[in-house]
C-alpha cells in the first residue's frame, strides 16, 4: 500500500506537466469556439488521441496509479483548460469505470478498447444511468431488462437522459431494472455494442455550461443484447439478487447497486474537475487584479479584493486536499466510513461555484462578457453540484454514513 503523500513523484510530474502544456497550448486556444457552437470537438479529441491522451492506455495508467492521484491530477490539468473540452476528452472514461467496477476481465478487455477506437477513428462512450424521473432518485429507475433465456439475451426498453455521449457513442453502458421487487437493489449494467438495432438518440440538450460536451436521451426501443453484454455476468447477477432478496426479507439495505458502484469510484474524480475550473479562474483573476487600476492603483491592493483571492485559493488546495485523499483511500481498498468520497465531491463542486462567482466579482463588468474566460467558468462551474450526485445528495450520504440513520 503506498503512503499518502501531497507530493507528487519525478514521473507523476512529468506527466502533470505534460498535461498542462496540452491544456495550455490545444485546449484553451479551442474553447471559447466549441462553446458558441455547443458541438462536440472531434478535432481536438483526435489531436489527444494523437499525443496519447485519449487512450485506454494513459486512462489505465492514472486508474492503477498506486498513490491513487494520476486521475485527479490528470482531471484537474484537464479541466484547468476548459471544462466542456476536458468533459469530452474523459467522459468515456465514466463508462469505463462502469466496466472496470462490475465487468469480467473478459468484458474490460473486449468493451473498452472500442470504447476509445485509435488516432485514425476516434470513438466515445457513454454511461446511461439517469432518466426522466429518476435521476437522484434510481428506486424509480423505470428502464427494464427482461431475460429471454431461450435466446440468451436481455430484452432492454426504456429512456435515459443526460447522457454524456448519449447517441454519439460506439459503446453505451445503461443500468436497467431487472427485479422491481428489490428497488435500487435490483439493477445490473449492460453493454450496448456498436449499431445495435433499438438504440437511437433522443432529444440533445442545449445547457447552461459545458456547451462542448454532448449531452442527450438515449431510446432503448425493444434493445436485444446477448448474455454476455450482462456485466458481471448471470451467475454473479443471480447470487447477488438472491443476497438482496434475503437481506430485503431480514430488514437489510447493504447491497449496492451497479450504478452507485461507478459513482462510487469517480466521485473523487469530479472533484478534481472542479478544482481545476475553481483553479482557472483563481489564476485570471489575481493577475487580473494585479494589473488592473482603479483610483491610481492595482486593484489588488484593496483588501475587499485581496481578501476574496485568500478565501479562494484557501477553498482551492483544501478541495484538494480532500479529492487526493479520498483518491488515495479507493485505490487502496480503504472504506469511506466517513463517505469521504462524497466530502470530496461536495466541497470541491461547491468550491468551483463559489471561486468562479467571485472571479466574475472581480472582473466587474469584463467578468460578465464573453470577452474574459471566467464568464464560461462560472456557467461550466454549475454542473459539478448537480452531476453524479446533487450536493444535496452528497450531503445525504454523508449524513446517513456518519449517523448510521436512514435520513431522508
Amino acid at each position: 500500500m503506498a503512503e499518502f503523500t501531497m507530493e507528487l513523484n519525478d514521473e507523476q510530474k512529468e506527466v502533470r506537466d505534460w498535461l498542462h502544456g496540452f491544456a495550455a497550448d490545444v485546449i484553451r486556444p479551442a474553447a471559447a469556439e466549441w462553446d458558441e457552437r455547443e458541438e462536440t470537438p472531434w478535432p481536438v479529441i483526435q489531436e489527444a488521441a494523437k499525443v496519447g491522451i485519449y487512450s485506454l492506455d494513459f486512462y489505465a495508467q492514472q486508474y492503477f496509479d498506486p498513490t491513487g492521484l494520476g486521475i485527479p491530477m490528470a482531471m484537474e490539468e484537464l479541466f484547468w483548460g476548459d471544462a466542456g473540452i476536458a468533459l469530452s476528452i474523459v467522459g468515456t472514461g465514466l463508462a469505463a469505470v462502469g466496466v472496470l467496477a462490475n465487468g469480467t476481465e473478459e468484458q474490460i478487455g473486449t468493451w473498452i478498447p472500442q470504447m476509445y477506437g485509435d488516432a485514425n477513428d476516434v470513438k466515445v462512450a457513454a454511461f446511461c444511468s439517469s432518466e426522466p424521473d429518476a435521476g437522484s432518485d434510481v428506486a424509480s429507475m423505470r428502464t427494464r431488462a427482461v431475460y429471454d433465456e431461450a435466446k440468451d439475451e436481455w430484452v432492454i426498453n426504456g429512456t435515459k437522459t443526460w447522457a454524456t455521449n448519449g447517441g454519439i457513442a460506439n459503446v453505451h453502458v445503461v443500468v436497467a431494472v431487472v427485479d422491481p421487487e428489490l428497488g435500487s437493489k435490483g439493477h445490473a449494467s449492460f453493454i450496448i455494442p456498436p449499431n445495435t438495432p433499438g438504440l437511437a438518440q433522443g432529444q440533445k440538450f442545449k445547457k447552461h455550461g459545458i456547451r462542448a460536451s454532448h449531452t442527450a436521451e438515449v431510446i432503448l426501443d425493444n434493445v436485444r443484447v446477448p448474455g454476455s453484454c450482462l456485466l458481471g455476468g448471470k451467475e454473479k447477477l443471480d447470487e447477488r439478487l438472491a443476497r438482496a432478496r434475503e437481506r430485503a426479507k431480514a430488514g437489510g439495505e447493504r447491497v449496492k447497486n451497479a450504478a452507485m458502484a461507478t459513482f462510487e469510484a469517480s466521485r473523487p474524480a469530479v472533484g478534481a474537475m472542479a478544482v481545476g475550473t475553481a483553479r482557472a479562474a483563481y489564476e485570471v483573476a489575481l493577475d487580473y487584479a494585479k494589473t488592473r487600476e482603479q483610483f491610481g492603483r492595482p486593484i489588488i491592493d484593496n483588501q475587499g479584493v485581496a481578501f476574496q483571492l485568500a478565501d479562494m485559493r484557501t477553498s482551492i488546495d483544501a478541495a484538494r486536499l480532500l479529492v487526493w485523499r479520498a483518491s488515495w483511500m479507493a485505490i487502496n481498498g480503504k472504506p469511506f466510513t466517513a463517505a469521504e468520497g462524497s466530502m470530496s465531491k461536495l466541497f470541491a463542486s461547491e468550491t468551483a461555484k463559489k471561486v468562479t462567482a467571485q472571479a466574475v466579482q472581480i472582473l466587474g463588468g469584463n467578468g460578465y462578457t464573453r470577452e474574459y474566460p471566467v464568464e464560461r467558468m462560472h456557467r461550466d462551474s454549475a454542473i459539478y453540484t448537480i452531476f453524479e450526485g446533487t450536493s444535496e445528495i452528497q450531503r445525504l450520504v454523508i449524513a446517513r454514513t456518519l449517523s448510521g440513520m436512514p435520513i431522508r
